[in-house]
Order: C-alpha cells, then sequence, then structure tokens
C-alpha cells in the first residue's frame, strides 16, 4: 500500500518550503498567525540561522518557536527545565510550537510509605 502524501492544508511540503514566511502564516491557526505577523524574537532568529547552518542536534531553550517547514526533517534539542529532550521534527508538527513536544511534567509514582508515614505504621519493627 503506497504512503499517502503529506499536505497541509491543501499545500505539500516543497510548496510549503518555496513560500515566504507571512504567506506560511496565512495557512496558520490565528494564535500562531498573530505570532508569526509579530515578528520572531532574536532567540527564535538566532535559531532559524543555526538551523540553516548546522543540520541536526541543534540545542534550544526556545519552546515558543513556532514548527517552519525548513524545520522538517531535523532534530532539534528542546530544553525541558532539567535535561534536554531530543525531537525530530516531522511534517505533521508544522504550525504547533515545540514546547508541545518536550514535556515538562512527569507522571508522579510513588513507593510504599516510609516509616513513621502514618499510625499504623509505628506499629511495625524496624529493620
Amino acid at each position: 500500500m503506497a504512503k499517502k502524501e503529506f499536505t497541509y492544508r491543501g499545500k505539500t511540503l516543497e510548496e510549503l518550503k518555496g513560500m515566504s514566511m507571512n504567506e506560511f502564516a496565512e495557512l496558520l491557526p490565528s494564535r500562531e498567525r498573530r505570532s508569526l505577523k509579530r515578528g520572531l524574537t532574536e532567540q527564535q532568529k538566532k535559531l532559524l540561522k543555526t538551523l540553516k547552518s548546522r543540520s541536526n542536534n541543534v540545542k534550544t531553550h526556545c519552546r515558543d518557536m513556532i514548527i517552519l517547514p525548513e524545520m522538517a526533517g531535523k532534530t532539534i534539542m528542546v530544553h525541558k527545565g532539567k535535561e534536554f529532550m531530543a525531537i525530530a521534527v516531522n511534517e505533521e508538527m508544522l504550525g504547533h510550537r515545540l514546547g508541545e513536544f518536550a514535556v515538562t511534567r512527569n507522571k508522579v509514582t510513588h513507593s510504599a510509605p516510609g516509616i513513621g508515614a502514618t499510625k499504623s505504621s509505628a506499629s511495625l519493627s524496624v529493620k
């Protein structure tokens, strides 16, 4: 079975890469469109410049960067508070933000309660 070709709002990835930033912004949802029309921050501009010069493993703290067509196929290391998480950007991520894919909160798993945690544990013998 042949893989279906990717399209974003009726445009192929090659057509999206050929567009200017303003033309691509017109295809995005309103929040991302307004953010791009205001202009990129200095940190976001620096990230795009390093992505163009280097191909993979670019480290960034810029979690609010909107994923653009020129980022597709690259690996970006996004900071998640304590360490960097590698994100392989694909076509389906276009229009989302980098921080959406580097989750900062983990599920808390508790083990057995410690000694003195409850009234009943006070009567247990200490090993």
